[in-house]
């Protein structure tokens, strides 16, 4: 069997990554829109960025309005940025947010379209040059060729994909996540962390999709507890980031499963941000995966250290109860101790597990998911049960 595998153009990483990165900046413009938030424009981040890009010979214009959880508004205000000032390529710094939006904003611009027109369609023409600056070491999003937006008239978090939305240039330099507070730090490693398991266990995975989400799997077990703990341990640091691309890159090949697709609406509805609806939900939908996948929860376990059991249901929920320990350390939050009220938490149940359906990510589970094991799945994840 033949398979495709897709990773950025270029990706530089490790400590002072940036510094290499003028070179590349020089041969891709004149002009150049930074989408990031006020947080990075306050750490004095979005400066380093200017600079780099005046040292390659670019101008630039920042647009820092993204927010924790990007819509559609969000989008049409960077599209009509980038028109107004004539750029001419994207660069996002920040986490998630800012990488995804930045392909949103490049899908509108290349196509001339409204965003909320995309959702089901994948994208393969033309997009300006993409630059990603990750400063959290989670979602991945500048190895990948996704991007999710919330379209605030329907209340979802759509799935936008394509083959042109990957960035052409990934930048991996951990000193910016030294500055991530450390329940960031744990909701977006957990994040990365469900990217690299759902990958190895996804009816898509691939030999080669497999090696890198084991990788990023043993290096975050290694090194998030550490980076939780000691903020400015810049070896844990650059150990976290490189995985959290490593398992970008995996189920950018691989796809994601259950989780991701029963946390989208979460955060849709609820606003609560990406990293942590996933962590929220982690435990209660690999526990209902285990059976489907014992073999590949198995080969987890041992290559981390997990468990030396020879028999796989044994060693797959070894795996299971150190995850448990995982999130406990990190102080992982329910739904309930969020805040989110459980009547309309309870109420949205129907919809959200119909959303979750209907963004495809659940049917790539080796184990057959239905809309009503994802319904009891939401009850069990809202109090810990």
């Amino acid at each position: 069997m033949a398979y495709g595998f897709s990773i950025p153009d270029r990706i530089l990483y490790g400590a002072n990554a940036l510094d290499d990165a003028a070179s590349w900046f020089a041969t891709k413009g004149t002009k150049a829109l930074i989408v990031t938030d006020e947080t990075m424009v306050k750490l004095g981040n979005v400066s380093l960025i200017t600079t780099l890009l005046e040292q390659a010979g670019l101008s630039s214009v920042v647009f820092s309005d993204v927010n924790a959880e990007p819509t559609d508004e969000v989008v049409r205000a960077g599209a009509a940025c980038y028109r107004a000032h004539g750029c001419g390529m994207i660069v996002a710094l920040g986490g998630g947010s800012p990488i995804d939006t930045m392909k949103a904003i490049a899908l509108c611009v290349a196509t001339d379209r409204d965003i909320d027109e995309f959702m089901g369609e994948a994208y393969s023409g033309p997009v300006c040059p993409l630059a990603a600056i990750p400063t959290t070491a989670g979602t991945g999003s500048e190895a990948t060729q996704f991007t999710i937006i919330t379209d605030t008239a329907r209340d979802i978090k759509m799935l936008l994909t394509g083959s042109s939305l990957l960035p052409e240039l990934a930048v991996v330099d951990p000193r910016f996540t030294v500055t991530a507070p450390p329940g960031v730090t744990a909701a977006t490693g957990i994040d990365a962390l469900c990217h690299a398991v759902e990958a190895f266990t996804s009816r898509k995975a691939q030999p080669l999709s497999d090696t890198f989400a084991l990788s990023a799997i043993k290096r975050i077990w290694n090194n998030l507890v550490t980076c939780y703990r000691e903020p400015s341990n810049l070896d844990a640091r650059t150990q976290l980031s490189l995985a959290a691309t490593e398992a970008g890159i995996a189920f950018n090949n691989a796809s994601v499963t259950i989780i991701h697709g029963m946390s989208r609406p979460i955060g849709a509805l609820f606003h609560v941000p990406h990293g942590l609806s996933n962590a929220m939900l982690m435990e209660p939908c690999l526990s209902f995966a285990l059976d489907g996948a014992y073999e590949r929860f198995a080969t987890i376990a041992r290559s981390c250290g997990l468990s030396d059991a020879a028999d796989d249901q044994v060693a797959a929920h070894d795996f299971m109860a150190e995850l448990r320990q995982l999130l406990e350390a990190l102080a992982i939050a329910t739904p309930q101790e969020y805040g989110i009220d459980c009547a309309e938490y309870e109420a949205a149940i129907p919809k959200m597990a119909a959303d979750a359906l209907a963004s495809g990510s659940p049917g790539n589970t080796i184990k057959q998911v239905t809309v009503e094991d994802m319904e009891e799945l939401y009850r069990r994840a809202y109090a810990r049960q």
